[in-house]
């Protein structure tokens, strides 16, 4: 494991798009980060559940693709050069105490004893810093796996658990697993371009939108997707990590194979606090309760925003996460520019690097 240590203004803690419209706010007040996230992209969940599908409510856009917001946010906050850690998750978090004229490499701190912390991360990184700003959504996850011996070799290969691109699977024979929202709607989307589709599901009715459910019985009555009801994945056929088949078993033991490129198992996301839930923060069933005025949390120095952060009134959108991470990077200014006088200026104005 790395043993490096490294130094910047800010520790952001998540890169969905809450996250990274703070780097954003963060270096328009001339504010370093260095950003943390348990998957191995940017996005969050955006990228990892929906990177395709259109959202709403993002002001000036009447609709954009998941991805594609997440990668003007990133352009958005790429002139501040920020630095991504990225499947790696915050393991530690330890407060130090600096003083005047004491540095940690380009960083220098005020005449008084503020609050200063140290990140761990799962890599054995050290990042030191002088704020640091939760933006975790509901904390770090992970797929729900099916129980299938040898799963572990076709993962990444042939089995995933989230779609990244829908070409990807352009004439492929693919298994979709689950009977929720995701299976059912990437089942409909990529009925347009696999060669062939399943869908197993142990029970006939699904648990999704009822458009979308009709839209799968439709495309199932047309051929397009193959519904195999009442069934249940039971083991794997390949080499190499390659899948070739994909064997499913109903409860009373009737057996069929299912010739197949690639599983998609969508069964749910499993997901948790992980190390954030002892770091003693004021938790409250799994959110972080801060001061609404600042997203402070109940330690000094440690922020939290977006779906994370709970306050009276609070409402779990993309935009009112925007502003957190505004209201949040303003209430930091004095922790790492503790002796410069904030004068608040519009973009217009500023202009950015």
């Amino acid at each position: 494991m790395s043993k490096q240590t490294l130094n910047t203004d800010v520790v952001i803690i998540g890169a969905g798009p809450v996250g990274l419209f703070a780097v954003f706010e963060a270096g328009m007040l001339k504010m370093r980060a260095h950003v943390i996230d348990a998957l191995d992209i940017t996005g969050g969940q955006c990228a990892a559940l929906y990177p395709e599908k259109p959202i709403y409510d993002i002001p000036g856009y009447p609709s954009i693709d998941a991805l594609d917001l997440v990668k003007k946010l990133e352009a958005q906050a790429a002139p501040f050069k920020p630095v991504y850690h990225l499947g790696e998750r915050v393991e530690k978090i330890s407060r130090i105490e600096e003083t005047r004229n004491q540095e940690i490499g380009s960083l220098q701190f005020s005449n008084s004893s503020i609050p200063a912390f140290e990140v761990t991360t799962s890599k054995g990184i050290i990042i030191q810093c002088k704020a640091i700003i939760i933006a975790a959504g509901c904390g770090a996850f992970g797929p729900n796996r099916p129980p299938l011996a040898g799963i572990e070799e076709y993962e990444g290969k042939s089995v995933f658990y989230l779609v990244r691109q829908r070409e990807d699977f352009r004439g492929k024979s693919v298994v979709i697993a689950g009977g929720g929202d995701s299976a059912v709607d990437w089942a409909i989307s990529l009925s347009e371009l696999a060669k062939k589709v399943y869908v197993v599901h142990r029970r006939a009715k699904f648990r999704c939108a009822p458009e979308s459910g009709a839209r799968l019985e439709a495309l199932a009555g047309s051929g397009k997707v193959e519904l195999v009801i009442p069934y249940q994945l039971d083991a794997l056929k390949g080499d190499k990590g390659l899948l070739k088949t994909v064997v499913v078993k109903t409860l009373d033991g009737a057996v069929r194979e299912l010739p197949a490129d690639v599983l998609l198992p969508f069964f749910g996301l499993a997901m948790e606090l992980g190390p954030i839930a002892d770091w003693g923060l004021g938790i409250s069933e799994n959110h972080i309760t801060v001061n609404p005025a600042t997203l402070a949390t109940s330690e000094p120095g440690i922020f939290a925003i977006g779906d994370i952060a709970t306050y009276p009134g609070k409402l779990k959108l993309i935009l009112c996460g925007f502003s957190e991470g505004a209201m949040a990077a303003h209430a930091i200014y004095p922790l790492v520019h503790p002796n410069e006088a904030l004068h608040f200026e519009y973009s217009t104005t500023k202009g950015v690097p």
